[in-house]
């Protein structure tokens, strides 16, 4: 079976309604409920820098790359649609993202993950700095994990 295209491009307003389903699909496994008014009004303030992930041209997923005043640049709410795990769809995110870094002369990107996600992003060699038991909501953890970019 041949391999699906992936490609990314630049998210659009008329894109919050894919974007919340891909948030819905992704309750309560890798998201907490209570974070889809923060996620709307997210996509509502026209993010510069968040992309979506197409999937011979179906939107499976959306990500984004930002500058941290602390330095470096942070991975901004990052979903995969279940039925395209295990495509490439994170893989080529990811490496979109460190391309992005690159780019800015980043050396470190931050990642706020949960305890279900940590492991995707430690295969990229991310790694964890601190925990926060139920940070995110009941039973998800908020894991803070680093990749060097440089």
């Amino acid at each position: 079976m041949a391999r699906a295209t992936v490609s990314i491009r630049s998210f659009l307003a008329a894109d919050n309604s894919a974007c919340l389903a891909l948030f819905d699909q992704n309750c309560p496994e890798f998201f907490d409920p209570g974070e889809r008014a923060d996620y709307a009004a997210f996509l509502e303030s026209r993010p510069a820098g968040y992309e979506l992930c197409l999937l011979d041209g179906r939107c499976v997923g959306a990500f984004g790359v930002c500058e941290r005043a602390e330095g470096g640049a942070a991975l901004r709410w990052i979903l995969i649609a279940p039925a395209a795990q295990g495509q490439g769809v994170g893989t080529t995110m990811m490496a979109r993202a460190l391309e992005h870094c690159r780019a800015r002369g980043a050396p470190v990107l931050h990642i706020a993950a949960s305890q279900k996600s940590a492991p995707f992003f430690a295969r990229f060699g991310a790694r964890t700095v601190k925990r926060i038991p139920q940070g995110w909501g009941p039973q998800l953890d908020r894991i803070e994990m680093e990749l060097d970019c440089l």
